[in-house]
């Protein structure tokens, strides 16, 4: 098991998040190897809390003192009132994994009211993986710790794909039509990296729009897509409204996304290439605590930025280009953002070796950037 960037938050209980596969238990059963364990994809533990959640504290002994897990903890969200309860009169402290955050807001549920901290998992990072990291396997593969220790990548995500996003969602009882989902699946993978159109979405998978809709708030929902909102703060130029989006990991989007004889292999490989950026960014925000929300910046006129991050630490901005030999032209959206925010630090990554700096603009080698993340925010 690789070692992870995320720390474990003291003696508070908290939540861990983050979309199936990324190694939250492996992380837990590493960090809390002596807690006693409820795992709700477990059939018979799954059904004995669905029926009677005041079980739970049945099930640990009054003389206990150490962590308790329970894993998936939104299969059976009704447990968190024992929870809070048992936090609250037994001292006791929870790790609880959940794999859908906003499933169980949406829900109403009992979210402890302060009593536990969110942390986020997402696949590894550069900086995790060390000399392991292959820059072209994680654009092909992405970095889900499973695929990133097989030798058979294409076959997990493959797996992962079809078991996961399309039968146990319809299981979940999100989806009824697995067959429009599924349709849905390859038509939003058409999308990734690119200004969302729903109507135009709908019109591929031959679902309503309302439906389309549905179905992304089901992604977002899962944690297995994001949608990048416009970055819009003291705008000065007309900029575009509507969001960018995003399966949450290279390999997942390279999976789900047809392909064949009339694709062309840039129409693929950049955006996975932008995906595993925004993969690693986000896990650095969140590992770090930095503080930072995430956007993207496209005039009306066309000219993008891939990635705007903007917090308390102030205000960055890269652009991500898959050529070795970055043109002058390739310089011109963050030189435009410069002049709206002088004030922000701005970098645009490619995959040559050469490191410069032109016109405000650092000029970074992909590879070195995402490997030391956190220096460049």
């Amino acid at each position: 098991m690789y070692a992870r960037l995320l720390e474990p938050p003291g003696t508070q209980s908290f939540f861990l998040f983050g979309p199936r596969g990324t190694g939250k238990t492996a992380w837990l059963r590493q960090t809390l190897p002596d807690a006693l364990w409820f795992d709700l994809l477990d059939a018979r533990v799954y059904t004995r809390l669905l029926a009677s959640p005041d079980q739970l504290g049945e099930q640990i002994p009054r003389s206990y003192r150490g962590w308790v897990v329970i894993d998936e903890v939104q299969r059976v969200p009704e447990v968190l009132n024992e929870v809070h309860r048992l936090i609250e009169g037994r001292k006791l402290r929870f790790a609880l994994t959940g794999s859908s955050a906003r499933k169980l807001r949406r829900r109403g549920v009992n979210l402890l009211a302060g009593r536990a901290l969110t942390r986020f998992m997402h696949p590894l990072t550069a900086l995790e993986l060390g000399p392991d990291f292959n820059l072209e396997r994680a654009i092909r593969f992405g970095c889900l710790p499973f695929a990133c220790a097989t030798p058979r990548p294409k076959e997990y995500l493959s797996s992962y794909v079809s078991t996961y996003l399309r039968e146990e969602v319809q299981q979940e009882g999100f989806v009824r039509n697995t067959g429009a989902f599924a349709r849905f699946l390859e038509a939003a993978s058409f999308s990734q990296g690119s200004v969302l159109s729903m109507a135009g979405v709908a019109r591929e998978a031959a679902v309503h729009a309302k439906v389309a809709e549905d179905y992304f708030t089901i992604l977002e929902d899962l944690l297995i897509a994001v949608r990048l909102p416009v970055f819009t703060r003291r705008a000065k130029r007309r900029l575009l409204a509507h969001p960018k989006f995003y399966f949450f990991d290279a390999g997942i989007f390279q999976t789900v996304r047809p392909r064949g004889p009339l694709d062309v292999a840039e129409e693929i490989a950049g955006p996975a290439l932008e995906t595993l950026m925004l993969q690693q960014l986000r896990a650095v925000n969140d590992y770090h605590e930095l503080g930072y929300t995430l956007h993207y910046w496209r005039t009306a006129k066309g000219d993008e930025v891939d990635f705007v991050l903007y917090g308390e630490r102030g205000l960055v901005a890269f652009e991500v280009k898959r050529s070795s030999r970055p043109r002058a032209e390739d310089l011109r959206p963050l030189q435009l953002f410069l002049v709206d925010y002088p004030r922000a630090k701005a970098y645009l990554l490619h995959l040559g070796t050469r490191r410069w700096h032109e016109s405000g603009v650092d000029i970074v080698p992909f590879a070195e950037a995402i490997r030391a993340l956190d220096r460049y925010l």
